[in-house]
């Protein structure tokens, strides 16, 4: 009851100091998300039910109070309005509720994948991968453009609560045998950032949303969380994107287009100037030329 009071005056705006003492809220967001916490959704529903909302206002269904529940602290896992499109009818708990939110935009094909490992942030923009924020809000829709080099990352939200809510949908997923799409979401995103400067690189193109202390946090979070992650390399869900990434920092060229673009082209200047030395050795060949035909 103490929940479902604590929703009904979230979703109406209003505030007491024994519900919501400073920060109370957000001590609750966390707890509720801990499995040994978990209470069946059916009978959150029939507590829902047995309620009433003062006024004329229209009593908002449970999906709904769950959903503005959590939107508040966890924006990267139900955000904006996207939760409308995806069916809850046999949500278990809210742990569960979470889960599901993030779901693939589409299936991978069950192959064996012969490498499951991936270039860091940095090593992928020494082979030319520009990193763009995607306008997707669903966190697993991450997407790689082998012909314009582009890696589309949708938004990740990090806070102090992020490892205790990741930690237990992971540990759901594992308890009941389910295809793991929050363990592959971050061993992937442990690959990407193996180092405080690939962290950097990533809240520079806004796709990281850092609220801990520092990126080197962040480095330990992925870290920490990959102890205790279980992927399977065949129903691996981003073994597509990473055979793609792999192959394209393979490519010599790539790494050279992206050395000449990052180290001789980086600013105007620079290009003024080595286009300036190209003309200048260009003519100074075709004068080397003329000198021998003339004396020939």
């Amino acid at each position: 009851m103490f929940l479902l009071k604590c929703k009904y005056r979230d979703f109406r705006g209003s505030r007491d100091s024994i519900f919501y003492p400073p920060h109370k809220s957000v001590d609750v967001r966390v707890d509720i998300c801990l499995l040994e916490n978990q209470l069946p959704f059916f009978i959150l529903e029939e507590l829902c039910g047995l309620s009433t909302i003062l006024g004329n206002s229209p009593k908002p269904t449970l999906i709904e109070l769950t959903h503005g529940f959590f939107s508040k602290e966890w924006g990267s896992w139900a955000v904006g309005e996207y939760w409308g499109k995806i069916d809850f009818s046999e949500v278990k708990h809210l742990v569960d509720f979470l889960t599901i939110y993030q779901q693939p935009p589409q299936q991978q094909q069950n192959e064996e994948l012969e490498v499951l490992t991936a270039p860091s942030v940095k090593e992928l923009h020494q082979a030319g991968v520009k990193f763009v924020l995607s306008s997707s809000k669903n966190l697993l829709d991450i997407k790689f453009d082998r012909n314009k080099g582009r890696l589309e990352i949708p938004r990740l939200q990090l806070d102090d609560s992020t490892e205790i809510i990741i930690r237990n949908m992971q540990a759901f997923e594992q308890c009941h045998g389910l295809y793991g799409y929050v363990g592959d979401y971050i061993f992937l995103m442990g690959l990407f950032v193996s180092a405080s400067k690939d962290v950097e690189m990533l809240v520079e193109n806004r796709i990281i949303e850092n609220w801990l202390p520092s990126n080197e946090e962040v480095v330990q979070l992925f870290y920490n969380l990959n102890k205790q992650n279980s992927v399977r390399g065949r129903f691996f869900l981003f073994k597509g994107l990473i055979k793609d990434l792999n192959a394209f920092c393979e490519k010599p060229w790539n790494k050279w287009k992206a050395n000449l673009k990052q180290n001789y082209f980086n600013t105007p200047w620079a290009a003024i100037s080595v286009s300036g030395a190209v003309i200048l050795l260009i003519l100074t060949v075709l004068q080397s030329v003329c000198s021998i035909l003339q004396v020939g």
